[in-house]
């Protein structure tokens, strides 16, 4: 049902996570609350994000189409950006969406989204982004739908995250969110067909024929 709201524009109140609460999406690593020091001292066999201190575990390898969608839309980016302050970037690519100066002990909030444009160079370092990206695309399977389409949905607006895309390739649609004076609007839904521009950085323009075509 949210997730149908969330599709027909129709927001919801947004409050920081409980990790006892249930909410449909990934499964979590426990119930316990944990910060970007203790996700630093998790073994890489198992990738987590932590969301409002709840890590929730990475779905499995993504399928080949998924990598193909994600490497085309990744690669006409780069391209459009190149020699540009902007810069994308592709998961695995931890994004820390945290508050001025906070510490590692003191960080709840790490992502690994599918792409990550980040226009501020003081908005990266050698662990990777700090702070909300410019863009955020996320290319949807069925194992994590619910978790893109809800909570990192609101997520990304509550941080300031500019423009969100959800990716949809079975059912060939983009859902966009833009950020209008700190709340996602209406999204705009298109069609994977012919071109779509991003809103926040309108040079880029991605192709849809090529991120859908496949070579075998």
């Amino acid at each position: 049902m949210v997730a149908l709201l969330e599709l027909a524009g129709i927001s919801y109140p947004f409050k920081r996570l409980n990790p006892r609460e249930h909410i449909m999406g990934l499964p979590k690593r426990d119930l316990e609350l944990h910060t970007y020091a203790d996700y630093q001292t998790w073994p890489d066999d198992c990738r987590h994000e932590l969301i409002d201190g709840i890590a929730y575990a990475m779905a499995p390898a993504p399928s080949r189409r998924h990598q193909i969608t994600v490497g085309e839309i990744f690669r006409q980016i780069a391209n459009t950006l190149d020699g540009t302050p902007c810069r994308p970037y592709i998961s695995p690519f931890d994004v820390r969406l945290t508050q001025a100066d906070q510490t590692d002990n003191r960080i709840d909030t790490v992502v690994q989204p599918d792409i990550s444009v980040i226009c501020d160079r003081n908005r990266v370092d050698d662990k990777g982004g700090k702070g909300a990206p410019d863009w955020i695309i996320e290319v949807l399977s069925p194992a994590t739908a619910s978790h893109d389409q809800i909570i990192k949905r609101a997520l990304y607006e509550r941080v300031g995250v500019r423009e969100y895309w959800l990716v949809h390739p079975t059912d060939r649609i983009v859902t966009i969110y833009r950020l209008i004076d700190g709340a996602y609007g209406k999204p705009d839904i298109r069609e994977l067909d012919g071109e779509t521009a991003c809103g926040v950085l309108p040079e880029v323009v991605i192709g849809w024929e090529k991120v859908l075509r496949d070579d075998d």
